[in-house]
Order: C-alpha cells, then sequence, then structure tokens
C-alpha cells in the first residue's frame, strides 16, 4: 500500500461523519496542499453515496505527522491529536475557532487528522481590517481562557511550556556564529539594527523579567499569515502543533511581524495591540498594564531568525526582504506606542 492510498473503511467513515449520513462507498482524488516542513497535508475530494443512494461531493483535509523532535517541545508532533481527542474544540467562540476534526488516529510514531476543509481570506491577502478583527478575538478567546480556565485546559498535559519562547531566544543567542556576526566588522547588516538585537541581548534578563509578570495564556505560538484565514467574520487558526502556555500578547508578536506584508507592519503594530487588549479586557481586567513588552516579544522571537535567513539567504531578494523586516522591527520599536 502506498502512502497516498487511502482504506476504503477509513474514508467511509470520514465522509460519513463529515456529512452526517451512512456511506456505502466513496472514490476519491488527493491534491496536495501547502503543509509544514514535516507534516504531509493533502486535499481529498471526491463523491461519495450514502445508504439511501445519494450521491454527494466532498471534500476534507488529510493530514500525516511522523514523529519528531522539536528543540525544547519533543511531543509537540502529536499536540494536535491530543487536543482534538479532547473537548479542546468547546472551548472556542463562533468568531474564532480551529477546523473541524472528523477523524483522529494515531499508529506508533504517526498521527493522521481528517479535517474541516477551511476556505476564506489568508496569507498576504488578509486585509488590514481582517489583521485587527483576528487580534481582537485573540483576545477575547485569551481572556476568556484565562479567565474561566476551563477543565479540558487544566487536564491537557501536552501543551508547550510557558519559558518556551525565553529558551528559544536563549538557543539563539548561544549561536556563536550569528551572535558573533552581528558583533563583527564583516558583518554588513547596519550597525543600528545590529545594535538593536545587541542591547536587547546586554538586557535580556530585564526584559524577559517584565515579560514574566504579563498574564499566562493559551497560546496558539504560529499566528503567522497562512495559518490564520478569514471567512464570513470568523477567525480560523489551523497546525495547533505548538499551542501552549505563553505570555500574553506573543501571539499578536507573531501576527504583526512573522512573515507578514513588511510595508504595513506598523500599521499592523499600531491597529493590532490596542484590539487584542479591547478583546482581553471583555472578561479580564488589564488597566494596570501598562508595558505589554510586545515589541520586545518581537525582538526575542524574529531579531536573530532573521539574521539567520539573511546570513544564509540564496538570492540578493531574499536578502532585502529580510534585512526590511528587521528595519520595521526597528521602527516598532521606536515607537513605544500603543
Amino acid at each position: 500500500m502506498r502512502d497516498d492510498d487511502i482504506k476504503q473503511d477509513i474514508l467511509k467513515l470520514v465522509v460519513g461523519n463529515m456529512l452526517g449520513k451512512t456511506i456505502t462507498q466513496a472514490d476519491y482524488e488527493l491534491e496536495a496542499l501547502q503543509g509544514g516542513t514535516i507534516g504531509t497535508v493533502r486535499l481529498v475530494t471526491g463523491m461519495a453515496e450514502s445508504c439511501d443512494g445519494e450521491i454527494l461531493p466532498y471534500q476534507v483535509v488529510w493530514k500525516t505527522q511522523k514523529k519528531f523532535d522539536r528543540y525544547g517541545d519533543p511531543d509537540s508532533w502529536r499536540r494536535e491529536y491530543d487536543l482534538y481527542v479532547s473537548d479542546f474544540n468547546e472551548v472556542f467562540f463562533d468568531s474564532i475557532r480551529l477546523p473541524k476534526c472528523y477523524y483522529a488516529e494515531m499508529n506508533e510514531d504517526e498521527i493522521q487528522l481528517w479535517m474541516e476543509y477551511v476556505e476564506g481570506t489568508s496569507g498576504l491577502d488578509l486585509t488590514l481590517a481582517m489583521f485587527e478583527k483576528v487580534a481582537e478575538e485573540l483576545g477575547r478567546f485569551q481572556g476568556r481562557m484565562y479567565t474561566e480556565q476551563p477543565h479540558v485546559l487544566q487536564n491537557q498535559a501536552n501543551l508547550s511550556k510557558v519559558e518556551f519562547t525565553k529558551n528559544y531566544y536563549l538557543r539563539y543567542r548561544s549561536w556563536n556564529v550569528l551572535y558573533d556576526y552581528i558583533r563583527s566588522d564583516d558583518c554588513d547588516i547596519p550597525m543600528h539594527l545590529c545594535n538593536m538585537l545587541i542591547d536587547f541581548d546586554d538586557n535580556a534578563e530585564e526584559i524577559f523579567s517584565r515579560i514574566e509578570r504579563l498574564p499566562i495564556v493559551l497560546c496558539h505560538r504560529d499566528c503567522w499569515v497562512e495559518n490564520i484565514f478569514f471567512s464570513s467574520g470568523t477567525t480560523v487558526l489551523i497546525d495547533w502543533d505548538t499551542a501552549g502556555w505563553g505570555y500574553m500578547g506573543e501571539d499578536i508578536a507573531s501576527l504583526i511581524a512573522d512573515e507578514a506584508d513588511i510595508d504595513r507592519m506598523l500599521e499592523y503594530y499600531q491597529a493590532c495591540v490596542p484590539a487584542y487588549y479591547r478583546g482581553f479586557s471583555e472578561f479580564a481586567d488589564v488597566s494596570h498594564i501598562t508595558d505589554h513588552c510586545i515589541d520586545e516579544l518581537i525582538v526575542a522571537m524574529f531579531g536573530y531568525r532573521l539574521v539567520e535567513w539573511y546570513k544564509f539567504a540564496e538570492s540578493p531578494e531574499d536578502r532585502s526582504m529580510h534585512l526590511n523586516s528587521l528595519q520595521k522591527i526597528y521602527e516598532i520599536r521606536n515607537l513605544r506606542s500603543v
């Protein structure tokens, strides 16, 4: 059996769960979808026949994830399975959710998920107004989770740890290839951008002490534009394999700086931060928070990462793009306003 063969009994179960009918047979075609670097994601489409003879079209996403070891988060490869077989989907609003899952299976060192195919605006097609709405819904969702502390989260053992972002930064900082590069005479990154990272390094302990005073919330931890779908006013977030406990604002840092439209990063920052706090404040009083630290979270999460991408870029266009991202982060740092 090839990796792209589908067992008929599984397919009939999946399609039946999706359509709410007993399926007697179903054909299928496969189309590769953009996925992560480790998982395999396919769109499965076809026609299914129900027990009463009705012929019905269907489409569903089939995601296969083999075991791998993510630094500092060894069980992330199976996290989506663990979330889907729990009651995690019940904690969302109608206005923000994850895709529906019709069937989940684990076989030794591999998980398979059969999920809803989400249609909507995504990636660089997201407008500023959509970004603002996504930020507000993230705030509402995280504010509600922070206030209500639902049992499904308290009982979920496989969530990434609160120190994940700090450890991610410290690992990058310990990589001498990058650490020494921004301090060397051979570095062709403008000095003011290198100094932004060097200053952060010099003050990291104090910066993280302020970040660690922020509320601890449930974070998606991979809120880049390709994982966000905006459809009829609803925000759908896909790829929850890095989800876990983190500090308020981490997801907004990703939303603003993780491969979004570089030319609009300042607009995203100015719109999304207050929208996020507006949403969060519907469920928790955050009036005492005068330092949201989102600009510093952006540096921690993306500073050295962009230096890596710049240093090892394969084209002048890519180098220019990564340099422009660093420049926008520098400009955000200088705003210092909400």
